[in-house]
């Protein structure tokens, strides 16, 4: 074989390679299995996953710079909070530049609507709840919190009611006419990947930037944020599917993704807390029952009139989603709100509840069992409904 051909053949390899890391969706359980195994690990390295928090931390430094904020907020290039979220909304960026799915996307005038209302929704619901679908429910099961598990009930409940509202508007608006190039999207498919190689190459200088001035902690978190966005991006791993499709679709596949997902969670959660490496109580929000089960069910009523969760808002803002980008500012915005009006009432900040970890209630042996046995149900339970449509809801 010539020189020539072997370099042809070389580049052939490597054209395939990329297609299949950045032109083909990745399978969902391997983002679930991704997904669970990075958390833990930045768990680990310093702080678990959140999205909310980062959200809050934008919006408070913005109201603290208008002057409504007396006290100010951890720098947004500091805050660990913000770092996670800004590092979610980086990776997907960057990940869809190179796969070529980045395109500045306009939607309908009642879809931006519902965005600012199903936003605010969010942003109640999370300061309720203490965190979003992430922190309030994902990481608060993984960490072993009842709190975890109410906010998961209410965003079963919160998204049920959502369905029956987009149907009965499916039924009952008439829908807007699109506008003539309504359809066409800003893009530039040719210079996407090698804008996505910059952006990356820039996450790598901004890494080496923190480490040089001493924040090593903080530039290791912003890759871990960086890979959140990534996996995200690549797998479509979304919430809202996890709690809307029983009832819409039936479909069980995202259930299942999440369900295995919070089981090695929980499995890593446990040993780092069994173990000492992280104390009985981190991340155990002290929302137990009426701020998560209530919060849960606002949220979740949010969440599928927008579109969005509390991620997946940011990873497709990051794809260049008109319509989440306004969910993202006014999930923000409403949630920095909400949760310095909740802390400025101590009635109503006893009413949201306290912390509830499983452990202590049976110890952690029967807590991870119990919590592993849970989510196996709702992974079959699941699978069981793809095959009957139990649970759908007819319009």
């Amino acid at each position: 074989m010539s020189e020539e051909t072997q370099t042809s053949a070389m580049g052939d390899v490597l054209k395939r390679s990329y297609a299949v890391v950045f032109y083909e969706n990745w399978p969902i359980w391997l983002g679930g299995v991704l997904i669970g195994i990075l958390s833990v690990l930045t768990f680990a390295w310093a702080r678990p996953w959140g999205v909310v928090g980062g959200l809050r931390n934008w919006a408070d430094w913005f109201f603290h710079q208008v002057g409504l904020y007396d006290q100010a907020p951890l720098s947004p290039i500091l805050s660990t909070n913000s770092i996670l979220t800004l590092g979610l909304l980086w990776g997907a960026f960057g990940a869809a530049l190179l796969s070529k799915q980045f395109a500045i996307r306009m939607a309908p005038g009642r879809e931006l609507i519902k965005g600012v209302v199903g936003g605010c929704f969010m942003g109640v619901g999370s300061a309720m709840a203490g965190g979003c679908n992430v922190g309030g429910f994902y990481i608060a099961s993984s960490a072993l919190s009842f709190a975890g598990l109410a906010m998961m009930v209410g965003l079963i409940a919160g998204a049920y009611l959502g369905l029956r509202y987009l149907y009965w508007e499916m039924m009952n608006l008439p829908s807007s006419p699109p506008k003539a190039g309504g359809g066409k999207k800003i893009n530039l498919l040719f210079l996407e990947p090698y804008i996505g190689a910059i952006v990356f190459l820039g996450a790598l200088v901004a890494v080496w930037f923190y480490a040089k001035e001493a924040y090593t902690r903080v530039g290791g978190l912003l890759l871990c944020g960086i890979g959140f966005g990534i996996i995200i991006q690549r797998t479509r791993f979304c919430f809202v599917r996890c709690f809307r499709d029983p009832f819409m679709t039936g479909e069980g596949d995202m259930v299942k993704a999440v369900s295995f997902s919070i089981i090695i969670g929980v499995l890593g959660f446990a040993a780092l807390k069994w173990t000492g490496l992280r104390p009985d109580n981190a991340y155990v929000t002290p929302t137990f029952w009426f701020g998560s089960l209530v919060g849960g069910t606002i949220f979740g009523f949010g969440m599928l009139v927008s579109g969005g969760c509390g991620s997946g808002s940011v990873w497709r803002a990051g794809e260049g989603h008109i319509k989440l980008m306004v969910v993202v500012i006014f999930f923000a915005a409403t949630n920095s709100l909400f949760k310095a009006l909740i802390n400025s009432s101590a009635g109503f900040k006893q009413l949201i509840g306290f912390r509830a970890f499983i452990p202590d209630l049976m110890g952690y042996k029967w807590a991870v069992i119990g919590l592993i046995v849970l989510f196996l149900i709702y992974s079959l339970v699941g699978q069981w409904n793809e095959e009957t449509d139990k649970f759908t809801v007819e319009m």
